[in-house]
């Protein structure tokens, strides 16, 4: 078994590289925009408090604003009416915040067509070829949405039928709440496909993973680094206490080349 001491030096010796998901954090960054008569949340700003000056002559510093659940950020429990008696974001347990990586692509089938869903039968499809998902893994969901990342406008690609993204069908965002994972984590806006209000239930992803102890990480990046197998995620939100959501820091660990 890999000690504590050997996974130091390796990440020392480059012999494992640790990988970035998080898209950047900004008020320019692309968040969720729900129709009406629905409340949307603030995006991130910075408020600068001061900078080498008379109110802080040796430091810079700023508040900040932001709601939960803006860029790359987590889903707790807590956050949709199914996991309303669960785990807020402070409440997670850190061990469900480190686990093995199982990365799916479907870029192919997401080019081809926006509104793809994941069906259980893809998700068997891989697990034959790749093994079992192993208690506390993550299952990252890529599609190459990643590229939109910075484009409001791409990012959640919006017209008059509504936005049409990646997701998961019901019976398979039911069938994934009954595996050992941990959480779901795509690079799209949220855990469920854009036009997912027209599924039953409603957001079917939020409804059965966050009702069944699972979370949802958005907004990923770099997701074409990790291989199929073999990387282990760290998740790190903030614990904000009774927070349904934080933005968040998301990292891979994987073989350096």
């Amino acid at each position: 078994m890999t000690s504590v001491v050997d996974l130091v030096a390796a990440l020392g010796s480059g012999t494992i590289l640790v990988v970035d998901l998080t898209n950047p954090l900004s008020s320019s960054t692309p968040t969720l925009r729900l129709p009406e008569p629905f409340a949307n949340l603030v995006d991130f700003s910075l408020e600068q408090v001061s900078a080498y000056d008379t109110p802080g002559p040796f430091w810079k510093h700023h508040n900040i604003r932001t709601g939960e659940h803006i860029g790359t950020h987590i889903d707790a429990p807590v956050h949709w009416i199914s996991g309303r008696d669960g785990h807020d974001v402070s409440q997670i347990p850190p061990a469900r915040l480190v686990g093995p990586a199982a990365v799916m692509d479907f870029t192919a089938e997401a080019s081809a067509d926006p509104d793809f869903l994941l069906e259980v039968h893809h998700v068997e499809a891989w697990i034959a070829e790749h093994g079992e998902l192993a208690p506390g893994t993550w299952l990252l969901y890529r599609t190459g949405w990643d590229k939109y990342a910075h484009d409001q406008e791409q990012f959640l690609n919006v017209d008059e039928k509504g936005s049409h993204t990646p997701g998961m069908t019901a019976a398979c965002a039911e069938w994934l709440a009954t595996t050992p994972i941990s959480g779901f984590g795509v690079e799209t806006v949220g855990i469920d496909a854009g036009n997912a209000g027209g599924l039953e239930p409603p957001f079917p992803a939020h409804f059965h993973l966050l009702g069944s102890d699972k979370y949802g990480v958005t907004s990923l990046q770099n997701l074409a680094q990790l291989p199929p197998t073999g990387a282990l995620l760290v998740v790190a939100p903030l614990p904000i206490v009774g927070g349904t959501g934080s933005p968040t820091r998301v990292l891979a660990l994987v073989d350096g080349q």
